[in-house]
């Protein structure tokens, strides 16, 4: 399997000798735009430039037969940096711990990002059930010589009565084919076709066959898992599993293919990656309020919300008005006195202010070297809404590469807009 790697909006040649064939790039547009229509309509992932072919803001792989294409963020780094960075916010944005000696053991270099999440979860999921899979007791029923658990008296009467040497019992018994071992399986099923690393094939197959006791799902994400202290060290790899198992997993063409793609919108996984990272960073003593329900809209049309107002996150604390967080994918340049800050961006932080009574808003890039920052608290502007009221709008920058700085930079900012001591 050849790979091509590049970054957000950078092109791809194609002709004989170059990084794809005319045939390749045929069928990496066609499988590009069937992933961008489960994608739910989003922008193209590939167009076509100046005879090549171009990348758009979406990260992840795609692949045909025979080749991949690898999209990885642009940010600061080696191929290989980014890699981890990009490991480091999906695991994030899916609510697992993962360490920094884990990211480290990964083969950044050689690796596609969609292999090395699977060596991260297939490597955790081995360890896991080589200690023992989940169990669970499940109601069951059985017609037994001797009595186990209850009667089932309504069975008893109705089918038995002149039996009295078969009892109709009622039971709960420990078993290991429970919802979570089923999603655990599809996930593991999924990836073994389309793993292409032959230490991460050979992880697979040993864990379809500790699993094979457990039932195959129609619909693995339907299944009532249930997560509590007695499965904790599954829980990380049930979300893991969910990654896989979503709708930003794609089949690239109908019917039987060996094409495939991993596939995120670049905005939309910084906006979670962000917001997950807030409500580790803050604590119980805020109530965060992820893409919080319209309070009012731009637009009424008998009396129903056009353009609704739906910031990213709110952010509000006893004693302190609420704070308005909205995520920017974009690269700030300071070179330009605005830092090449969208008007229409300020516009319509002034309108969330108007919405939600807050007087302190930020909007939140990701940060580069190019900054001469560190990361944090970059600017701190002064606007006016549409009541005339002051409002602070600070511009600030986090280093999605860092897990525990990023959390300690979120908390940071948060406590500069509130001017409140959080830190109890």
């Amino acid at each position: 399997m050849v790979t091509v790697t590049r970054r957000e909006y950078k092109s791809i040649a194609v002709g004989d000798g170059r990084d794809v064939t005319a045939a390749e790039a045929k069928r990496f547009l066609a499988a590009a735009e069937h992933s961008r229509q489960q994608l739910y309509k989003k922008p193209p992932i590939l167009t076509r430039e100046h005879g090549g072919l171009k990348t758009a803001g979406v990260v992840g792989v795609l692949a045909i037969p025979g080749k991949t294409i690898e999209i990885l963020p642009k940010i600061d780094g080696d191929d290989g940096e980014v890699r981890k960075a990009l490991v480091h916010m999906l695991a994030a944005a899916w609510d697992v711990r993962v360490a920094s000696g884990e990211l480290a053991a990964l083969d950044v270099q050689r690796d596609t990002v969609l292999e090395l999440v699977i060596r991260l979860f297939a490597r955790r999921l081995l360890a896991a059930v080589r200690r023992g899979p989940p169990r669970r007791y499940i109601e069951s029923e059985d017609d037994l010589k001797v009595l186990r658990g209850r009667l089932n008296v309504v069975r008893q009467f109705s089918h038995f009565a002149a039996r009295p040497d078969t009892l109709a019992c009622r039971f709960d018994e420990l078993s290991a084919d429970t919802p979570l071992n089923r999603v655990l399986k599809a996930a593991v099923v999924r990836l073994a076709r389309v793993s292409r690393s032959s230490s991460n094939t050979r992880r697979l197959a040993e864990l379809a066959a500790r699993l094979a006791f457990a039932g195959d799902s129609a619909n693995a994400l339907d299944e009532p898992v249930r997560l509590d202290r007695t499965n904790t060290r599954f829980h990380d790899l049930y979300r893991l599993a969910c990654l896989f198992l979503e709708g930003s997993w794609q089949s690239t063409t109908r019917g039987a293919s060996e094409g495939f793609s991993l596939l995120f919108p670049m905005y939309e996984l910084f906006e979670r990656f962000v917001s997950k990272s807030l409500v580790r960073a803050l604590g119980p003593h805020w109530q965060i309020h992820l893409q919080p329900r319209a309070r009012s809209a731009l637009v009424d049309e008998r009396d129903e919300k056009i353009f609704e107002l739906r910031p990213d996150v709110v952010i509000e604390a006893d004693g302190a008005p609420p704070v308005v967080v909205d995520t920017k994918w974009k690269e700030l340049k300071p070179v330009e006195t605005n830092l090449d800050v969208a008007q229409a961006d300020v516009y319509q932080m002034l309108a969330y202010a108007r919405a939600y009574g807050s007087e302190h808003l930020v909007l939140l890039y990701p940060w580069h070297r190019a900054l001469n920052n560190a990361p944090g608290l970059l600017r701190i502007w002064s606007a006016v809404d549409a009541l005339s009221q002051d409002v602070r709008l600070d511009i600030a920058t986090v280093d999605v590469a860092s897990q525990t700085a990023t959390t300690s930079v979120l908390r940071t900012i948060v406590d500069s807009a509130c001017a409140l001591d959080t830190a109890g």
